[in-house]
This record gives C-alpha cells, sequence and structure tokens, in this order.
C-alpha cells in the first residue's frame, strides 16, 4: 500500500507513519522531536520556521514519499 504524505501532514503523525524522518528531517535542520515526543504542527510549517519556502517543502514531501514507499 503506497503511503501519501502531503505537507499538511501533522509531524506526529509522519513519525509515526515513516520513522526514519526524524533523521530525514533533522539532517535538513528541522528538528521534529523533543524529548521524544513529536512537535505539534504540520510539515510544511516545521519547514518554514525554519526558513524553507515553497520549492524546499515540495522536495521534502518528495523525498519523504520516495523513503516512505521503498
Amino acid at each position: 500500500m503506497e503511503k501519501k504524505i502531503t505537507k499538511d501532514i501533522e509531524i506526529e503523525d509522519l513519525v509515526n507513519i515513516l520513522p526514519e524522518s526524524v533523521v530525514y528531517l533533522k539532517d535538513n535542520g528541522i528538528r521534529c522531536l523533543r524529548c521524544g515526543e513529536p512537535i505539534w504542527g504540520s510539515l510544511e510549517s516545521a519547514a518554514k520556521e525554519k526558513g524553507y519556502g515553497d520549492d524546499d517543502v515540495t522536495r521534502f514531501v518528495d523525498e519523504l514519499n520516495v523513503m516512505a514507499n521503498a
């Protein structure tokens, strides 16, 4: 079954369906865990808080979907 990650996915849901996303996001400067608990908010909002633009968010979504469907 193909997993579909969108820019609107909540960080908590992303971490639950794709645990390796924690390392991916950290490598891109987006900290998505605090004390072992997911930070609230969407993938898009977390990326924008770190200064990423719409094209970057699209790239993150595409790359995370590739990871999820590998």
